[in-house]
């Protein structure tokens, strides 16, 4: 699974609005600064926030975005989900992206596929704002951790 960048920068933000949740707003300007997003890109994926809900805009010389939901009620699998669809490795094992697939009666690995886009869709819909924000970013020894070679992980 890959997420894209336009639900990777949405995801900086929501997260550095949370930072200042019940805060003052923060300006478009600032966000981008922050999360390392060009602005013009930013600016339409706050409309796309905002529009689902999860973001609020206020105008003025003070005003900016602030989260409109509380970070408990919104988690990282209807993010993922709005921005880039599925959350399904491979069609065949899709509920909402669903293709046929002519090798599905005799497909013996699709199942595997099966059971990861479960596991990822039970994490990313258990993964609420709020409980993410509570934990560290993650360190390079981490993401090497435990693998051998792996080319592509």
């Amino acid at each position: 699974m890959r997420i894209s960048k336009r639900t990777d920068y949405a995801l900086r933000a929501l997260f550095t609005l949370l930072d200042h949740y019940r805060g003052a707003p923060i300006p478009i300007r600032e966000l981008a600064r922050r999360n390392d997003v060009p602005k013009r890109f930013l600016e339409q994926i706050m409309l796309d926030l905002k529009a689902q809900g999860w973001v609020d805009s206020v105008a003025g010389i003070r005003g900016g975005y602030v989260l409109a939901r509380s970070p408990e009620k919104i988690t990282m699998g209807e993010i993922v989900r709005h921005f880039d669809g599925v959350l399904a490795p491979i069609e065949c094992v899709s509920v909402t992206g669903y293709k046929r697939c002519s090798q599905e009666p005799v497909c013996r690995f699709r199942r595997v596929f099966l059971d990861t886009r479960n596991y990822i869709a039970g994490v990313m819909d258990r993964a609420t704002l709020a409980e993410v924000a509570k934990g560290l970013p993650v360190s390079r020894q981490e993401v090497s951790a435990g693998f051998s070679g792996g080319d592509g992980i």
